[in-house]
């Protein structure tokens, strides 16, 4: 596949495919909302869909801005998990390009943050909302007392 190629979004495989596509959310996801139920019932207050980087496009989930911890709730479609990952059938190059691509943009992402003295905490959408949350509230803790790591992953 050219990299032109890669660029053009083929025509839906179905009608059914492109109504799920269009429902897929880009924020408030199921994940994310139950996260944050869990975040804030554990009393941490935070930012929603923040950019970490005054500069930058990319969006944190959930945002600790004093603590400089980001926080990104992925879809195991999306972001390729390993336990769930799948590739479509359907225009499968081009899907698997789309897929690989947004796994770089998060690698590039979590070093883009790290070398700016963040903490990204990624957290698996299929995750228990109340273990991740414990894993946020423990990153955050970290970089409060100075003493995070530039990562936090399972």
């Amino acid at each position: 596949m050219t990299m032109a190629e890669s660029h053009v979004r083929p025509a839906r495989s179905s009608e059914a495919a492109g109504r799920r596509m269009k429902a897929t959310r880009r924020r408030d996801t199921q994940a994310e909302i139950r996260l944050r139920h869990e975040l804030w019932r554990i009393g941490l207050r935070y930012r929603v869909d923040a950019a970490p980087l005054a500069r930058g496009r990319r969006r944190a989930d959930v945002l600790f801005s004093k603590a400089k911890v980001a926080v990104y709730v992925d879809g195991c479609f999306w972001h390729g998990c390993p336990d769930h990952r799948s590739w479509p059938a359907a225009n499968r190059a081009w899907w698997q390009a789309k897929l690989l691509a947004n796994q770089a943009r998060d690698r590039s992402t979590d070093s883009e943050l790290a070398g700016a003295g963040w903490t990204v905490v990624r957290v698996w959408e299929h995750e228990d909302p109340v273990t991740a949350a414990v894993r946020v509230a423990q990153a955050v803790s970290r970089a409060r007392l100075g003493i995070g790591d530039s990562l936090a992953t399972d």
